[in-house]
């Protein structure tokens, strides 16, 4: 039997007139121009203003037209279907989609070969993308036993044409009677939708997510529809019966946001012209100007997106909604409820929190945190049931000013704070029903409020839970090795919930305008008075959401081995107490801005400023420790070294009578003498001496160590960075020590390109040792930047070069910042401009945050003297921000 295809728009395809035009002539031309002119009709019904849904429907309808005319043209047994499966079986077909289609055979499949090779090669000859799978009722089945993946695909199974009655086997061969029972495809599908989920950081809020797959995509939707049609028989997720699994404002946020993910993606292909699912960068822009959207007190890009999150986020908490409603109907069914009552007002049913009474939330609204505080105080419930979280978020509109003023709820939402089981997990529930943006409004103003940039990895909200998760790790014995300083500072914190509330507003203050330190730390001191804080721990918060970037900034960015800019940190810092928090409040704000930033050089830059300052606060900040004393020590341990390998004292005198302060001031004692014995044994002077050494001391971290001694030459930065990154390297810090005898000690720590530590290999370390040595033995002039083509993520992002310069009137030296996107030989570029400008680099701090670097460097000019003219320190700048403008 042949399944009738409804009529389509004849301006489209006009199914009789291109069945007339095959007889007698080539096909593949004439339907090229058939798929060309649907595609071209759909796309301008798009612009029009038609539903993406009804678009859709009407490819797959289009291509059943083509597909069952093109089928009608071969010789065909009787035993013979062809099917649609997978999202084409449900009537779906995006503009780019591939055509999954399954060719049913029966017993004689010898029969079909020379038809079905004949289709197929016309399928892919006319240019679609064709998944197809050839199988007998007997093969669908055995298949479908052992892999969910094509259960779900023949569940969703449509004939074009041939038998409906091979078709109806299949059906039957993989009813829940006869494999995969309700709750074991119930559980499998959980699991399959968990691990998706986890590919996706497990978060609807992916800068760039995949409108298919991520958290609140598409594929939460189908799943819902699959467990619907495996358990309660239905066609699919629209026939769902309302009542029990599906309230009537859920059916309507389905349908519109569906009908919303669905436009986006069909947007994707079209802009495109493949089939994307990735919301990647570009393509973000490209659908804001489609939707409208235009630049103002936020991007047109950012308003996009916060749209598309907020649709996420409802449609995962639909997703988490109607998998609890399955879950409970799947267990009842199997006799298996188990109640446990936790007080007057809830209780749990098979370990999911629920209301005795369905009008708690109305009768007594401070319920509405009770909930969360339950969940965070019993580590055995699981979660919060679906006819709870409806309740929730159908009685949101209570939390109004009067429940903010309430004291019950402010006590309620401190308990959340300090409760000791799952308290991110329940500000991120909090977050998804709308609870927690409702009680405190000025969070409710960064959800979905994305950072249009390369180096915050989530929306300002995601970032933030983040963060407070972890605070959280903190305190855990599983994540000691990563975290071993924070893991105890954070543990010898007396007040942990003063931390997780300036981690709760450190950020809140984006997307205003205006510094966002000082906007959250107004936030969080209202906060703090309204919910009754002692005022020195009102005080603290304030302080440490005004101050979270302070710590970051002066480890990169300043010369820490400087005891007065120590000195200076630790005044503005004032006591341990306050370093404390600071300190796990900055761990936790870089770990929680993007997975890649966190290193362990990062890591022993923060640990080294927190222990100096730590033994500064102890000293007293009335009795600075002397420069001076900083450098003797580190001559007299270097002596140690090297008199028991045979140096005198007159002999390192005059070694060591060229070497600046700085040099006894940031070099450790085993590098002074590691330096100091291999230049005694190098004779020519005329090559550069190269040494290398791996290192785990904190004080470099993972790091490789290379120091070079040679003859001072202008270039020779711009040629070492070259060379770096000719060799797969990235420079992490740089000491550059210019001695008065025209001789040069720099010192790089490198780690690989893609952050990692360069493994302890005698043969790598020996080829970086030799290509250095042979490379800079040379005689160069201008060196030989690395040409690589831009990463796919720059191009999205025309972000002009920032650069800063100021007076460091510690070291007495210019200090240049600039930040700008990352891209090969960007420091040999900056280095060039240098000898252009006639300018003396004395060290260097490089860091490099996701795709932005934001880079220090120490500069003077030929003269060893700041550079304090206006006119020349902005044209060093312009020269700068134009050779690295130029190149993107």
């Amino acid at each position: 039997m042949t399944a009738a295809t409804p009529a389509l728009p004849e301006a489209m395809f006009d199914v009789t007139a291109f069945t007339a035009d095959l007889e007698g002539t080539q096909p593949i031309p004439r339907c090229k121009a058939a798929l060309k002119n649907a595609g071209a009709y759909l796309d301008g019904q798009f612009h029009a203003g038609v539903e993406a849904g009804d678009l859709i429907r009407l490819r797959a309808r289009f291509m059943d037209a083509l597909l069952g005319t093109l089928c009608d043209c071969q010789q065909w047994p009787e035993q013979f279907a062809l099917v649609a499966v997978g999202g084409y079986g449900r009537g779906e077909l995006h503009p780019r989609s591939d055509v999954d289609i399954l060719l049913l055979v029966g017993d004689d499949s010898e029969s079909c070969r020379e038809p079905i090779e004949s289709f197929l090669t016309l399928l892919w000859d006319i240019g679609l993308d064709v998944g197809h799978s050839v199988r007998s009722v007997a093969e669908c089945r055995d298949a479908a036993a052992s892999d969910i993946t094509i259960l779900t695909n023949l569940m969703e199974a449509r004939v074009i044409r041939g038998s409906e009655a091979l078709m109806a086997a299949v059906s039957q061969a993989i009813a829940p009677d006869n494999m995969w029972p309700i709750g074991e495809f119930f559980r499998a599908k959980m699991d399959e939708q968990q691990a998706r989920h986890n590919k996706y950081a497990d978060t609807e809020y992916n800068l760039e997510p995949n409108v298919k797959g991520s958290p609140g995509g598409l594929r939460d939707l189908q799943v819902i529809g699959w467990i619907a049609e495996r358990h309660l028989g239905v066609a699919g997720i629209d026939d769902i019966p309302s009542g029990e699994f599906l309230t009537p404002d859920e059916r309507r946020i389905l349908q519109r946001g569906r009908e919303f993910m669905w436009r986006v993606r069909y947007a994707l292909h079209m802009v495109t012209g493949r089939e994307e699912d990735r919301l990647l960068f570009d393509h973000q822009r490209a659908l804001a100007e489609l939707w409208g959207f235009e630049d103002g007190d936020k991007l047109a890009v950012e308003q996009f997106m916060q749209l598309y999150y907020r649709w996420a986020l409802a449609l995962g908490q639909l997703n988490e909604v109607l998998v609890q409603n399955f879950d409970q109907s799947i267990l009842a069914a199997s006799g298996d409820d188990e109640l446990r009552e936790i007080n007057e007002r809830f209780r749990t049913r098979n370990g999911y929190l629920e209301v005795i009474d369905p009008n708690l939330f109305r009768q007594y609204p401070p319920a509405l945190l009770e909930v969360f505080l339950l969940g965070a105080q019993d580590k055995s419930i699981l979660g919060i049931g679906a006819p709870t979280i409806r309740l929730i978020r159908d009685n949101r509109h209570l939390i109004d000013d009067h429940f903010r003023a309430d004291p019950r709820n402010h006590q309620l939402f401190l308990d959340i704070l300090r409760s000791p089981y799952k308290v991110t997990r329940q500000l991120r529930r909090m977050t998804r029903y709308g609870i927690l943006g409702t009680y405190l409004p000025e969070f409710g103003r960064i959800v979905g409020q994305m950072q249009h940039d390369l180096f915050h990895a989530y929306t300002v909200d995601a970032h933030t839970l983040e963060v407070i998760q972890n605070m959280r790790r903190f305190q855990k014995a599983d994540f000691e090795e990563r975290f071993p300083v924070s893991s105890r500072v954070a543990r010898r914190l007396p007040k942990i919930e003063l931390l997780y509330i300036a981690g709760l507003y450190h950020d809140i203050g984006k997307g205003r305008g205006g510094d966002h330190s000082e906007l959250g730390a107004v936030d969080a001191e209202r906060f703090c008075q309204q919910h009754g804080l002692l005022q020195r721990d009102t005080n603290l918060v304030v302080w440490l959401v005004k101050n979270h970037l302070l710590m970051s900034a002066v480890a990169q960015r300043k010369d820490i081995s400087d005891p007065e800019v120590i000195q200076q940190f630790a005044q503005h810092v004032g006591d341990q107490h306050r370093l404390d928090y600071l300190f796990a409040l900055t761990v936790a704000d870089i770990n929680g801005t993007n997975p890649n930033l966190w290193n362990a050089w990062r890591g022993s830059l923060l640990r080294q400023l927190y222990t100096e300052t730590k033994r500064a606060l102890r000293r007293g900040l009335e009795n600075p420790v002397d420069k001076q004393v900083w450098i003797d020590e580190a001559r007299n341990a270097a002596i140690d070294i090297l008199e028991y390998r045979g140096f005198t004292l007159e002999e390192l005198d005059e070694l060591w009578q060229e070497r600046g302060e700085d040099y006894f001031l940031r070099e450790r004692a085993e590098d002074i003498a590691w330096h100091t014995e291999a230049i005694a044994g190098h004779h020519d002077k005329s090559q550069p001496l190269v040494l290398i050494r791996s290192s785990n001391d904190s004080s470099v971290a993972n790091a490789t160590q290379i120091f070079i001694h040679a003859v001072y030459t202008p270039q020779l930065f711009s040629r070492v960075c070259a060379e770096l990154e000719q060799l797969d390297l990235s420079v992490h810090d740089a000491r550059i020590y210019n001695a008065n005898d025209n001789m040069t000690l720099d010192t790089f720590f490198v780690l690989d390109t893609d952050g990692a530590s360069i493994a302890e290999d005698g043969a790598r370390l020996r080829h970086i040792k030799e290509h250095l040595s042979r490379s800079l033995g040379q005689d160069g002039g201008k060196p030989s930047v690395v040409q690589r083509l831009t990463p796919r993520q720059m191009k999205s992002f025309a972000i002009p070069t920032e650069t800063r310069m100021s007076v460091d009137s510690i070291k007495h030296v210019s200090v240049l910042e600039v930040a700008s996107p990352d891209r090969p030989g960007l420091l040999a570029r900056i280095g060039q401009v240098f000898v252009e400008q006639d300018v003396v680099l004395q060290a260097a701090k490089i860091q490099t945050l996701g795709e932005r670097v934001e880079d220090v460097f120490f500069i003077t000019d030929e003269d060893d003297q700041p550079i304090t003219d206006p006119a020349r320190c902005e044209a060093i700048q312009q020269a700068i921000r134009d050779r690295l403008d130029k190149q993107l």
